[in-house]
């Protein structure tokens, strides 16, 4: 599924290669994947004879600005959602999605004057295009958020610790696959409180969450945790060998250790 780790890739693809390419025509045909009152004729509109002219990601959500002036193009990949520039994928491997190269799931598409092409490939059709997205409305980027922001993140929140740290609002790219990780690296039980950490335990989140994003996008994926082959009934903690506990926190399916994370 398409995390901070994904989006990244895709981010990194586009760009290499989609940047200073004149768009000659636009492809919409899923008025439900156009957001914010977006229409097809609007977005062709707004793009038909620009260039992308920079290629930027607040956590999941890929940013791509225009030329002369132009909207900026926001694209969220759901959670099968993959970016394709000329045909060449970013990823090749989504854990949770079909990785089929088929047209049909192609659900927007930008066409280049030199005969190349920019798509969004959804079989799930759970992400979604939007015009100028408000980009304030998303938090710090976790692969860089501060001590202090991550602090702010959590506030005085009474929500479970888990469910905080995916409040895109709050903090901009955890996922589900790197929630996980990243407290179970730190040692810190999902459901607790968000308010509940001390100094300490809130120093050792930090730490911990920079790195787990850091190892997941240079192994390249989400999918690519410690914890994740362990992920499924019997499964064990990998560091000291307790059976893992299958839970539901903020609603989403969630793995932790009882015995280390506290």
């Amino acid at each position: 599924m398409p995390e901070l780790a994904e989006v990244e890739k895709y981010r990194r693809l586009a760009e290499e290669a989609a940047l200073g390419r004149e768009i000659v025509r636009v492809y919409a045909p899923d008025d439900w994947y156009l957001k914010g009152g977006l229409t097809a004729r609007a977005v062709k509109t707004a793009l038909k004879g620009r260039s992308f002219t920079a290629a930027r990601r607040i956590g999941k959500q890929l940013l791509l600005d225009t030329s002369d002036g132009g909207p900026v193009l926001g694209l969220h990949a759901g959670m099968a959602g993959r970016l394709l520039v000329d045909g060449r994928a970013a990823i090749t491997d989504l854990w949770y999605a079909s990785n089929e190269e088929l047209e049909k799931w192609d659900r927007f598409a930008v066409f280049f004057a030199d005969g190349g092409d920019l798509r969004i490939r959804d079989s799930r059709r759970l992400g979604g295009v939007t015009l100028d997205p408000r980009e304030s409305k998303l938090g710090p980027d976790a692969l860089t958020v501060t001590l202090g922001q991550l602090r702010m993140a959590l506030g005085k929140s009474t929500a479970p610790l888990k469910a905080r740290l995916m409040d895109q609002s709050r903090l901009a790219g955890v996922g589900n696959l790197a929630a996980d990780e990243a407290l179970w690296r730190a040692g810190l039980d999902p459901r607790r409180l968000a308010n509940s950490l001390d100094d300490n335990e809130l120093r050792r989140l930090h730490r911990h969450l920079r790195k787990t994003m850091v190892d997941l996008l240079n192994r390249g994926g989400s999918h690519t945790g410690d914890l994740m082959p362990e992920r499924a009934a019997q499964g064990v903690c990998p560091k000291d060998g307790a059976q893992l506990v299958r839970d539901r926190v903020g609603g989403r399916t969630t793995w932790w250790c009882p015995k280390h994370q506290t």
